[in-house]
């Protein structure tokens, strides 16, 4: 799947000119992304150094905060969407962080890999860790600490009280609707409270 489509991908779940706080943004480019689309403002949340710099030189607004620590710096529906694309799946309070960014936003947007896409399970079948485009990490330096499934995620949105408003696989640069626990390597949920 190519950067430019998840971008888009998710790009078309906000709402033009939202207020958007971007958890665990890396270099900025989705925030970069929905100011020069979107007309959207707000920050992005980043705590490795290079890609905090990475920002600022794209023009972003970047706190540098460990998400670990939680969000008691941002009041209840602080924004209009709290994004965490790429993130959950590296953060040990995976529910509470959840929890977190139902509170400062009235709409959330949660992607990660999708750990039950059928290559994954043949791998497993195999007796091994998966390697893919998706998670192209061997399982002993994954900077993952967890793996879910779109199918976990929707159990863990409806015990935090979270109502699942849409949600997708993509797949090689398409969405996938039908299926998408199988078939697609990334799981893309938008929700509210």
């Amino acid at each position: 799947m190519s950067e430019r489509h998840l971008l888009e991908s998710i790009a078309r779940l906000v709402p033009p000119g939202s207020r958007v706080l971007d958890l665990g943004c890396g270099d900025g480019a989705l925030l970069a992304h929905l100011q020069a689309t979107r007309q959207c403002s707000g920050y992005g949340v980043e705590i490795d150094d290079a890609k905090v710099h990475a920002c600022i030189r794209r023009g972003v607004n970047v706190l540098q905060l460990n998400l670990e620590d939680g969000l008691s710096m941002f009041g209840d529906d602080a924004f209009d969407v709290v994004l965490q694309i790429d993130t959950l799946q590296h953060l040990r309070n995976a529910e509470t962080m959840l929890r977190e960014t139902a509170r400062v936003g009235r709409i959330g947007i949660v992607a990660f890999p999708n750990f039950a896409h059928w290559p994954n399970r043949l791998a497993v079948l195999q007796g091994r860790m998966p390697v893919t485009r998706r998670l192209p990490y061997q399982w002993y330096d994954t900077p993952n600490i967890r793996v879910g499934t779109y199918a976990d995620f929707e159990v863990l949105a409806r015990s935090c009280g979270l109502t699942v408003d849409d949600s997708f696989g993509l797949q090689e640069d398409r969405e996938v609707r039908f299926a998408p626990n199988l078939l697609a390597s990334t799981a893309v949920f938008k929700f509210s409270n």
